[in-house]
């Protein structure tokens, strides 16, 4: 079984508040991956509540994205495949997503992992590393062509602290 993890392809991330031009750019690669993974497809979306300036991560990120509801939270038309299990969090990274995928694996045992999305050196890395962990013997894999970073500097240092630490980088 072949697993396909969308990382927050939300409107906030794209051109949003926290948008940049190399997520537009990735944008009909991830669809068109999407479109043609043979195997489950699921997405993760970045959430948050009125609440989000008073959090850590709102002290040190003071802008106001993803707040659950908005057009700015949604993911971008076209890309969500219907039927696919999608998981909130509040967070960089989703437990919920590792613990699922470690459930999925006792039963079904996961021959790969995919992952692509956004922001590759925030939220992309945080799960691959939370999913290694709970998957330590699956091979992972993050297609870099189908993801963005903050910046293209640190999109490609996130690149290399995968690939160091046992992460297929397709490139």
């Amino acid at each position: 079984m072949k697993i396909l993890v969308v990382i927050d392809i939300q409107n906030d991330f794209i051109d949003g508040s926290l948008g940049t031009e190399e997520a537009i750019k990735i944008l009909p690669y991830v669809k068109n991956k999407i479109d043609e993974f043979d195997g489950e497809v699921v997405f993760t979306m970045d959430t948050h509540d009125d609440n989000y300036l008073k959090t850590l991560e709102g002290n040190n990120l003071p802008i106001i994205h993803c707040k659950k509801g908005s057009e700015g939270w949604k993911i971008r038309d076209g890309i969500y495949k219907s039927g696919c299990k999608i998981f909130e969090k509040k967070n960089f990274a989703s437990l919920d997503l590792a613990k699922y995928l470690s459930d999925l694996d006792k039963n079904k045992k996961i021959e790969s992992i995919e992952i692509i999305g956004l922001c590759t050196d925030i939220c992309v890395v945080s799960n691959v590393m939370i999913i290694k962990s709970f998957l330590p013997e699956v091979k992972i894999i993050v297609d870099s062509k189908a993801c963005a970073g903050v910046t293209e500097e640190s999109h490609k240092k996130a690149l290399a602290i995968m690939e160091i630490c046992q992460i297929k980088i397709l490139k």
